[in-house]
């Protein structure tokens, strides 16, 4: 981290917190929940000394970035509005996106709606989608009816929150060890296919969850300590209002509506991502996907790995984040 340099910038009306290392084509890398610019420790150091400027940033409500109060600060549209911003206050005029998790959609829409300024773009996770068949929330309520399903736990303003901040380490260590390779393996074995237990709606998030006694060979206690320390002055609210503003979106963004994504893209998972069993299907992920892009150069799937791809997984990510960037520069 010490060749890592911080800056703090003004976007869309709020402060931004940037991770750099290198200089060339901007490369900006927005991360997801419950996580930070260091989820791309890893990539940042590998994709600079390649030639460009890689950039991770706290996105809005994480870390030392600025975090709203209000749900309706976190919609897609102003987190894609906050990367353009990244782009113009460093005195560019395009860049590439990468994206996990939240930071998916947010490159990926960032994309769709900027074409003049997102030249390529790829995710880990989660894969583009454009506009779903109606508001996303009401989507979950229809497939999860009484069962419980974490994103509309974390619809109970407060309730998300004290969960997690009453315990920042035992909450984070359990939600990263249960949905990375290892768990994922676990909960398989227990006969459940997701992130969380099969419960009652009523449950809690971490409620019946699997706590293990050590370390994963991807993630550190120091890792874990960077984290909390992170979440600390943070909070959980910015990142639960981003879950609570799907529905805004829905009507925010129609332009969305059957959207192809034009730019070249790249998406990358693990086997055993519990996104991947959100919506059970018999189409393959890859073959489910595939349609949604006009330039999908290439789609990977890694063996054993769980939801932190480029955690579990940085060598054959980054070596893939290379591949993608000489194809495209």
């Amino acid at each position: 981290m010490e060749e890592i340099e911080f800056k703090f910038i003004e976007s869309n009306g709020i402060n931004l917190r940037l991770a750099m290392m290198g200089e060339g084509p901007l490369v900006i890398f927005c991360h997801g929940w419950p996580e930070s610019w260091y989820s791309y420790r890893h990539q940042l150091p590998a994709v600079a000394k390649a030639g460009f400027k890689a950039v991770a940033y706290d996105v809005r409500g994480y870390g030392e970035s600025d975090k709203p109060h209000e749900i309706e600060a976190y919609t897609m549209k102003n987190m894609t509005d906050d990367v353009i911003g990244i782009i113009d206050a460093l005195g560019y005029d395009t860049a590439i996106t990468i994206g996990h998790d939240w930071g998916g959609p947010i490159a990926l829409n960032t994309a769709a709606l900027n074409e003049d300024r997102i030249t390529a773009t790829g995710t880990m996770s989660v894969p583009f989608t454009g506009r779903g068949p109606m508001p996303t929330l009401d989507l979950w309520k229809e497939i999860y009816k009484d069962r419980f399903f974490y994103q509309l736990y974390f619809q109970k303003e407060g309730v998300a929150e004290e969960e997690f901040e009453s315990d920042l380490n035992r909450s984070l260590f359990i939600t990263y060890t249960n949905s990375d390779g290892r768990g994922m393996q676990r909960n398989l074995e227990k006969g459940q296919s997701g992130l969380v237990p099969q419960k009652d709606k009523n449950s809690s998030f971490l409620e019946g969850m699997e706590v293990f006694e050590d370390f994963p060979g991807w993630f550190s206690k120091e890792d874990l300590d960077y984290f909390v320390s992170q979440f600390k002055i943070s909070g959980l609210r910015g990142p639960f209002n981003r879950y609570r503003a799907q529905n805004i979106d829905w009507h925010e963004l129609p332009e969305l509506e059957g959207a192809i994504l034009q730019q070249p893209a790249f998406f990358i998972t693990g086997t055993l991502d519990p996104v991947n069993f959100f919506i059970p299907s018999e189409q393959s992920l890859i073959d489910r996907i595939s349609p949604n892009y006009k330039e999908l150069l290439f789609a990977e799937e890694f063996e054993g790995i769980g939801h932190w791809t480029q955690q579990e997984a940085p060598d054959e990510v980054n070596s893939l984040i290379l591949k993608f960037l000489k194809q495209v520069s």
